[in-house]
């Protein structure tokens, strides 16, 4: 997918519908950060294609298929790879980078792990780090500037650079800064992420194999499926069901992230 690809007229009007926006803005800070949450409270980050034994493809026709003409979620190549699409027919320029996402044993996954976005021009003052596929990341862009930090919904979140390479961390209430990915503002076409891709979906050493999961932002807090848990937060007080059965799963995908998944054979 060349750097300059965008979606066309059609494609981006449908789009914009799908994440429940009317008209977009000209390119500014403000209405970037407009279109990332609505993304974000719209497009479920999910994996359900794995456990369903489906490839996951990242040509544009799938992804547009996936996302806008199915109304499903993905992961972040999906997401990420498709917005990045939309936004450069708003008028911005737009940078896929690799990233390599913090382990819980202190060390960092393999190069193109992850995709981010590098988004500038139009009114910006300067480039920012946008992200749509990170599950529970940061809501708005971030500026990318050095020691940049902001409150978000119950934690910090902000930007720390170390010699070449970006860091970008959350702050807990009570807790230290923890890095969640870091990445270099090296620009790579999506094919750079295809093999990581298909690791992604078929090695048993990634997590994606070894658990569904989808999970949303909404008005008040965020909704997440993880297995056959359902945990909602809803104005920082958390919530788990374990649901009884397949039926149960399936019915809280489409109540809760509009997902209604195919009967089995």
């Amino acid at each position: 997918m060349p750097a300059t690809e965008a979606l066309d007229a059609s494609e981006a009007a449908a789009y914009l519908t799908r994440i429940g926006v009317g008209v977009a803005q000209a390119p500014s800070l403000e209405a970037l950060a407009s279109l990332h949450e609505a993304h974000l409270l719209a497009v479920p980050f999910e994996n359900l294609d794995i456990s369903l034994g489906r490839p996951i493809r990242l040509d544009r026709d799938a992804l547009f298929a996936k996302v806008v003409g199915a109304r499903r979620g993905g992961y972040c190549y999906e997401l990420n790879g498709l917005f990045a699409l939309l936004l450069r027919h708003l008028g911005y320029a737009v940078a896929l980078v690799s990233a390599r996402v913090a382990t819980a044993a202190g060390g960092l996954t393999d190069e193109f792990d992850h995709v981010a976005l590098i988004v500038s021009g139009g009114s910006l003052d300067g480039p920012v780090l946008a992200d749509v596929g990170f599950g529970e990341g940061f809501i708005s862009p971030l500026p990318l500037l050095d020691g940049f930090e902001r409150g978000e919904r119950g934690k910090a979140v902000g930007l720390v650079k170390r010699g070449g390479t970006w860091a970008y961390r959350e702050r807990r209430k009570g807790e230290q800064w923890r890095d969640c990915f870091v990445f270099t503002t090296t620009p790579h076409p999506l094919d750079d992420f295809a093999e990581r891709n298909e690791w992604q979906q078929s090695s048993p050493e990634s997590h994606f194999t070894r658990s569904r999961v989808a999970s949303l932002l909404t008005p008040a807090g965020r909704v997440t499926l993880s297995g056959s848990r359902l945990i909602t937060t809803t104005n920082g007080i958390r919530e788990e069901t374990e649901l009884p059965d397949e039926h149960g799963v399936r019915a809280a995908l489409a109540d809760h992230f509009g997902i209604v998944l195919p009967r089995a054979a």
